[in-house]
């Protein structure tokens, strides 16, 4: 079976699709990566992948998404796929209407948020919603990250047979490592005792940098590690300038893209991410996996992820007061930070292996194992 696995940009799938992509291949399968071009896509090309730039540009401009959508058709004609699987909103919406046009046989999406419940803005909603609407007229499977948004999608008659397939991350990857934590606090001059709150993702306003930083001045016990780097297709302020500015002084470290996120993790004690909007995080998952509880903002993906109380602490979205409190309770208490650590690896290891979830995923796309296929 031929396959066309499609992101918006590089950043996406290296991220999200590069672990599907090896499943795929390794179940026989030839599979192709879509996506703009960018640095990111290094990997899946040193591991053999043909990876096809496309023209996609992260805007609400008609001509560019026309050139998209007419490189879309050409490439699925030439190619002739068995199966295209597209992924994020506007590469989803363009990858699918075009896979129809060229007359690609089975089309597949996997919602990794929908625009239509980013916070805000009515005509882009409005927008998110009636591009999800039309796109999935000509979807045979309809796949999200999290529950509420298959319900979402159920409920709103998008899909009716939409189904959660979750995120996933290797256990044997992201786990608590003693020595990692040594190492990587020894490089850095931290001392064991010395609580340490990480926040790990893109660098935008929307995962809640702004109010981390106000919230940390109120946490003077624990130093805050960021991971993580502006794409350079991402719009709006400057965060870097933002927590640089925020006047933690030395409790303040900014590491900026690491391959080694899983080590860093270790090295952590508290885990946070104060989004605005989300899919089903992958970073809060990697978070649990190490053991590290996770204190995030009550909104669709994350908590559903996080039991308050038990693996982590739900404040509210856009406040400060509230982030700072559970930071600082965390911070402050040892004890409630490994019992919360433990039950979210627990919770992790069920819910969020990447086996299972990458499984699951296969079967409703109807990718099987190839006779004689090497794994």
């Amino acid at each position: 079976m031929k396959i066309v696995e499609i992101a918006n940009v590089d950043f996406s799938l290296r991220q999200f699709l590069l672990p599907l992509m090896r499943e795929m291949r390794a179940r026989g399968h030839d599979v192709i990566g879509a996506c703009a071009e960018g640095k990111f896509l290094e990997i899946p090309r040193a591991e053999g992948f043909r990876v096809v730039p496309v023209p996609f540009e992260r805007s609400m401009s008609p001509l560019a998404h026309w050139r998209a959508f007419r490189f879309l058709v050409r490439f699925f004609r030439e190619e002739k796929p068995d199966l295209v699987h597209a992924h994020m909103p506007i590469s989803g919406f363009l990858a699918r209407l075009a896979a129809k046009w060229a007359g690609v046989p089975r089309i597949a999406v996997t919602c990794h948020g929908f625009w239509f419940n980013y916070p805000g803005n009515l005509p882009r909603q409005a927008v998110g919603f009636a591009m999800e609407w039309l796109a999935a007229r000509v979807t045979d499977v309809f796949m999200t990250v999290s529950e509420e948004e298959a319900a979402d999608a159920r409920r709103l008659r998008i899909f009716r047979r939409a189904v959660a397939i979750r995120n996933g991350r290797d256990p044997a990857v992201y786990r608590p490592d003693p020595a990692a934590r040594a190492r990587l606090r020894a490089e850095l001059g931290v001392p064991d005792d010395r609580a340490v709150v990480v926040a790990v993702s893109r660098l935008v306003r929307h995962k809640g940098y702004p109010k981390l930083a106000a919230a940390m001045r109120d946490v003077p016990d624990a130093e805050l590690w960021v991971v993580g780097e502006r794409l350079e297709s991402d719009r709006g302020d400057d965060m870097l300038a933002l927590l640089r500015e925020a006047g933690l002084g030395d409790r303040l470290r900014l590491l900026g893209y690491r391959t080694d996120v899983a080590s860093v993790l270790a090295a952590a004690d508290v885990f946070t991410l104060p989004s605005h909007f989300e899919g089903l995080p992958m970073s809060a998952i990697e978070a649990m996996l190490t053991g590290l509880p996770v204190v995030a903002t009550d909104i669709r993906g994350p908590r559903e992820q996080v039991i308050d109380g038990v693996t982590g602490l739900l404040v509210p979205p856009g406040t400060v007061a509230p982030l700072a409190a559970a930071l600082r309770r965390l911070a402050e208490d040892p004890a409630t930070r490994a019992a919360m650590g433990a039950a979210g690896r627990a919770r992790a290891l069920e819910i969020y292996d990447e086996a299972k979830v990458l499984a699951r995923t296969l079967d409703l796309l109807g990718v099987g194992p190839v006779t004689g296929a090497i794994s």
